[in-house]
């Protein structure tokens, strides 16, 4: 057997790196939202906050995400895809870390700069992706949306087990996700090496006037909005409607870990189906049902059968944040475009996702009661089927 040449060794090396980074970026990219929600009655009791205040800890983000999405081409074309992920490792890596610090201040401007390198990273993973994987689009965005909801059931699943099992508090709970960032930055060091800038010269207006004139590029954003919507929404609630229905505080967490976990199933499955047909309304009504059935389900008292619940909702939440992401890469027809509609898409999703939390305390507190605020929920779910059947048609953005 003829033994490989150096260039094939670099090359090979060079790709376990890259994986590598993009592993680790999206696995990064949801512990310090998830892990707030079971830790919601001791940051409560800790700080005095309200419903309404507590659900901002999910809400800034978003903001930031909505805010920062359509700027993002403006990052690329100084420091590239590659410099602008490093960027955001070391922003995560700070945010994090300054929530530890004493203060409701640091806590919310510490969630507010985690939200900008989450950001980063959310519109910039589909153009990687499109980019550097063009032949197995659906396989990748399986690979690194599944590390995004592994993330978020790994800081589900442990957030109540550091604060109180190994008493670290929940500030240092929270700020244990610092490690995985700065691990993560290190990996990604390699790629920046080679930057790659944008060949386009079309202007950053040029370029929002048109992907706002393409009614599909606007059926992947609210399709993406409203999923993004209920996701949040569920992240930052699902423990304590169960603490309502009287489960334990780490019971809860633990749904929602579960929730999470089944949410990696969602996201490693539907991608690499819908790939594979031209046309994925098939698959947005599957998930559509999916969720309406468990939020019907969560209404009904005593949890009962809250796993089942749980679980649905995972798989449900999980395989349209995969087909959302997947929608940009199959609807464009180079990386600039999809940076541009991902910019778009995550910029108007995750605005109109911002209203989620926020909204959904808010009908708690006025309600003391879940029913109205799931319901809201279930209505979302049909609005949400509209525009995904109108992502899920074979065309792209022109």
């Amino acid at each position: 057997m003829a033994a490989s040449s150096p260039f094939e060794q670099n090359s090979t090396l060079k790709n376990i790196l890259l994986i590598a980074g993009i592993v680790l970026i999206a696995l990064n990219l949801r512990p310090a939202l998830a892990g707030v929600g079971p830790l919601i009655g001791t940051i409560r009791d800790a700080t005095g906050l309200s419903n309404t205040m507590l659900g901002l800890l999910t809400t800034l983000p978003l903001l930031a995400f909505g805010v920062l999405s359509t700027l993002t081409p403006l990052f690329t074309r100084k420091l590239g895809i590659e410099g602008t992920l490093a960027l955001a490792m070391g922003l995560l890596s700070g945010g994090i870390l300054l929530r530890v610090i004493p203060g409701n201040l640091a806590l919310f401007g510490g969630t507010l700069l985690l939200g900008i390198a989450i950001a980063f990273g959310n519109v910039l993973l589909p153009s990687l992706v499109k980019r550097d994987f063009p032949n197995h689009s659906g396989i990748m965005t399986s690979v690194y949306s599944s590390m995004l909801g592994l993330g978020a059931t790994l800081a589900a699943g442990v957030s109540v087990p550091l604060a109180q099992g190994l008493n670290w508090g929940w500030r240092w709970s929270l700020g244990a996700w610092a490690f995985l960032a700065i691990l993560a930055l290190i990996i990604w060091l390699p790629q920046l090496k080679n930057l790659t800038l944008p060949r386009h010269e079309r202007s950053f207006i040029q370029s929002l006037k048109e992907m706002g004139g393409s009614k599909i590029a606007w059926q992947v954003a609210l399709f993406m909005g409203l999923q993004s919507l209920a996701f949040y929404v569920i992240l930052a609630w699902l423990p304590e409607i169960l603490q309502d229905r009287g489960l334990s505080p780490q019971k809860a967490g633990w749904m929602l870990s579960l929730s999470q976990g089944m949410g990696v199933v969602g996201t490693i499955v539907i991608p690499t189906w819908a790939e594979k047909v031209d046309d994925q309304r098939t698959i947005v009504w599957l998930l559509m049902i999916c969720e309406a059935v468990s939020l019907i389900g969560l209404m009904l008292p005593n949890g009962f059968l809250v796993g089942l619940w749980a679980s649905l909702i995972g798989v449900a939440l999980g395989g349209s944040f995969g087909l959302a992401l997947l929608f940009i890469i199959l609807r464009t027809s180079n990386s600039e475009t999809a940076t541009e509609l991902s910019g778009m898409a995550q910029s108007i999703g995750y605005l109109l996702a911002a209203i989620g939390p926020t909204l959904f305390g808010a009908l708690h507190d006025i309600t003391h009661a879940w029913f109205v605020p799931l319901l809201f929920l279930l209505v979302i779910v049909g609005i949400k089927l509209v525009f995904g059947l109108g992502a899920g048609r074979p065309k792209s953005v022109s």
